[in-house]
């Protein structure tokens, strides 16, 4: 009661369905697969750009550059140019995927493209997290940081097939907020490394420990130190 008048995303939702049941199950997926999945995959990134200050430099360099020092991001455009950002994105969630298994159910027989049969009910389970360390996949380099394995020649970003990198799922189950996520998880990262030094607290770095549950939760959170940057002159 007396949320309906409100101008947020619930009221918008609470306007277009009338079954309650459905309603908890859309705000329950939304937070699931928008907020926490978001928040999981900065998470990450900023923990693997912290052990890599190269990755995070190139990062700064290339804002500048495209954006002009000292200059907000003002259109989705200059977000488009940010090609190496897109890289450190899609390489950190290679390694740290927000979801790090995933499950599917047949609703009838079906066969797999090697030829398995699959009997209608079969539950199967793909595992990006594991997908993304196997080097048959993507090579001897499989488990280290390198934004550029995104990189063309000219230095433009290029996808790989959805189905090598199931982070956002692929085919007809592709995550249909995909582009928004990325969109925040790019905004948000590239506003604070532009304004703030972020340093991991411990030392030596410890190895990423997560927390049972539906998205890669890292326990115990993630403690830094944050410093904020001395504006350059433009």
């Amino acid at each position: 009661m007396g949320f309906l008048t409100h101008n947020d995303l619930l009221s918008r939702f609470m306007c277009t369905v009338n079954d309650e049941t459905y309603l908890r199950d859309v705000v329950i997926s939304f937070l699931l697969a928008g907020r926490d999945t978001v928040a999981s995959g900065l998470t990450s990134l900023f923990w693997l750009l912290a052990k890599h200050p190269n990755v995070e430099s190139e990062i700064r360099r290339e804002a500048d550059r495209v954006l002009g020092k000292n200059q907000e991001l003002t259109s989705f455009g200059e977000m488009k140019e940010l090609h190496y950002l897109q890289a450190a994105v899609y390489e950190s969630m290679r390694l740290y995927p927000p979801i790090q298994f995933d499950s599917k159910f047949c609703v009838d027989d079906d066969i797999l493209p090697d030829g398995s049969l699959l009997r209608r009910g079969t539950r199967v389970t793909y595992h990006p997290y594991a997908m993304g360390r196997i080097e048959e996949i993507w090579g001897p380099d499989c488990l280290e940081f390198k934004p550029e394995r995104w990189l063309k020649d000219d230095g433009d970003f290029s996808p790989e097939n959805p189905f090598k990198y199931p982070v956002f799922q692929a085919g007809f189950r592709v995550c249909l907020g995909k582009e928004i996520a990325l969109l925040e998880l790019k905004s948000v990262a590239l506003s604070l490394l532009r304004r703030f030094q972020i340093q991991l607290a411990t030392r030596p770095h410890p190895t990423l420990r997560f927390s049972p549950g539906l998205t890669a939760t890292l326990s115990g959170g993630l403690p830094v130190l944050i410093r904020e940057r001395e504006v350059a002159p433009a």
